[in-house]
């Protein structure tokens, strides 16, 4: 349940930050400086929602079988 939950949340917030910095490579038409802000916000927001491999968990090394390994 939570890796779905984690799914539609990357995907949701990657869509936002697209659409943020879309609107704001137009709004970099009349004001230079934005353009700034813009580019960065789309390159997050393909990069949290293209990312895959926060989805993955890794094994803990000092654990096997549920038991500790001193």
């Amino acid at each position: 349940m939570s890796s779905c939950m984690n799914t539609i949340s990357r995907t949701i917030t990657g869509i936002v930050l697209i659409i943020l910095g879309i609107i704001l490579l137009f709004v970099s038409v009349n004001e230079l400086w934005v353009l700034l802000y813009g580019i960065p916000i789309i390159l997050i927001g393909f990069f949290i929602l293209f990312n895959k491999k926060e989805d993955q968990i890794e094994s803990r090394k000092d654990m096997k079988g549920g038991k500790r390994n001193d």
